[in-house]
């Protein structure tokens, strides 16, 4: 039988939801698409209408057609910091919330904040601002979603250290794709309409590669359709029930590995609007006495990484993985558990055999799908 929020508990969310702030992203495939450019140009049009607009961070990067979209917009003055003896500019939240502004303009969204700040990321500034009943409109490229990081790094070849959770992206009440061919994109560039003169070959050869851009494009513009699919089903009319899905993930201390079948577990729970948890199974040979330090220290990191996704952790202690996974699958009511491939050599896939087959006997006699994550 099927778990549903109690009645006071489904009023309570519809309340807090009908206080909280709209929240609208753009959202692009790289730096230079023109998501600064329509925030600002969205901006004039609120202000026009009469609504309460302000600018609280608005990224020029020095780019004359940015910074000629910023005249005639009010803004919320930056608050100056200081961290090792250099004045530096953040946004001041203490004003936004204090003004209390119809809508608020918020560039970078996964931008980290200067240490000592109330919140670590301007994401969490955001979702603050969101709570206390104020609009706002942001901007993100796509390779700063965490669970598309591996994605990235594969396409890239580098890994973007500033990232935002996907349950972010999923508070959203409207996401806006800006999207431009790859040769339209390299036109800008070179246009010197990105970069300054003297970064543009650099960018050419690195970042700016047509095959690159196309890739990065491509998961932009799934980003965009999933989140539309879901905002769908969740504005389903009363009556048609939707899909109620439960992922496990299961990990080890194996760092790339687990934090693959992290990401990748988060991807399918976020699609599906789906309870998500991650089961770490300590075995006797994992005691923390016995592993490496830095083992322990990749597991904890990827314990933040759950949080950060959004999903629940679970940590228990048996000899015999293939146990905890059946009884955690059990008793949460789990529809599909995510695994890693496995690295083993023959002879231990042998030797595995037996534990493998039990796991895959009671899956099937429970009715829960197997995921083996590559």
């Amino acid at each position: 039988m099927k778990a549903y929020p109690s009645e006071p508990e489904h009023f309570l969310e519809l309340i807090r939801r009908s206080r909280r702030g709209k929240f609208k992203i753009y959202i692009g495939m790289s730096a230079g698409v023109g998501k600064t450019c329509r925030m600002l140009q969205e901006a004039h049009t609120l202000l026009r209408s009469g609504m309460d607009v302000k600018i609280a961070l608005a990224e020029t990067h020095g780019r004359a057609e940015t910074e000629a979209l910023l005249r005639g917009l009010p803004a919320i003055p930056l608050k100056k910091v200081y961290y090792k003896g250099k004045e530096l500019s953040e946004m001041d939240l203490e004003a936004v919330l204090a003004l209390r502004p119809e809508v608020v303009i918020v560039d970078e969204l996964a931008h980290s904040n200067i240490p000592g700040s109330r919140n670590e990321k301007r994401w969490q500034d955001v979702l603050e601002i969101l709570d206390a009943g104020i609009n706002v409109i942001s901007a993100v490229n796509i390779q700063h979603i965490e669970s598309l990081n591996e994605d990235v790094q594969r396409i890239t070849g580098v890994e973007v250290r500033e990232r935002i959770p996907d349950r972010v992206l999923a508070e959203a009440d409207e996401v806006v794709n800006i999207d431009l061919t790859a040769e339209e994109l390299i036109t800008r560039l070179k246009e010197g309409r990105i970069y300054r003169s003297e970064k543009i070959a650099q960018a050419l050869s690195n970042f700016f590669v047509p095959e690159q851009i196309l890739q990065l494009r491509e998961l932009a513009l799934k980003e965009v359709a999933s989140h539309v699919e879901r905002k769908v089903e969740r504005e389903m009319p009363a009556g048609k029930e939707p899909v109620h899905e439960r992922f496990l993930a299961c990990i080890s201390t194996n760092e790339r590995t687990a934090r693959n079948v992290i990401r990748k577990t988060a991807r399918l729970a976020n699609y599906y609007q789906s309870k998500w948890y991650v089961l770490y199974v300590q075995t006797p040979a994992e005691d923390p006495d016995r592993i490496p330090l830095d083992k322990q220290r990749h597991l904890l990191n990827n314990f933040k990484l759950v949080s950060e996704l959004g999903g629940e952790l679970l940590r228990v202690k048996n000899a015999v993985i293939a146990d905890s996974i059946i009884g955690q699958a059990e008793k949460l009511q789990i529809s599909t558990v995510c695994i890693g491939k496995p690295h083993l050599g023959l002879l231990r896939i042998i030797l595995s055999t037996g534990a493998f087959n039990k796991l895959l006997r009671k899956l099937s006699e429970s009715r829960i799908d197997l995921i083996i994550l590559s």
